[in-house]
């Protein structure tokens, strides 16, 4: 069984998805006018060294998320690539 964790804790190359936001309220609409709303599927591809951001790919779209803000979206990691 798959647990739910935080998209700061998942691993490049590293399929979820989003399960929640636990952010307030400008934080919360500024990730979902990103794409990153409950349901959505996204690939980690990358994570900075020293604690940067990671770029994860949500859709045909790529962004850089800081790590305190991946912190906030809980996720639910699964096999093989998005749909």
């Amino acid at each position: 069984m798959l647990q739910r964790t935080t998209l700061e804790q998942i691993i490049p190359g590293q399929c979820a998805v989003i399960q929640g936001i636990s952010a307030g309220r400008e934080l919360s609409r500024r990730m979902i006018a990103l794409g990153l709303r409950p349901g959505s599927q996204l690939l980690v591809l990358r994570r900075a060294a020293l604690h940067g951001p990671l770029q994860v790919r949500v859709g045909h779209t790529e962004i850089m998320i800081r790590r305190g803000e991946a912190a906030k979206i809980w996720v639910q990691p699964y096999p093989g690539g998005p749909t």
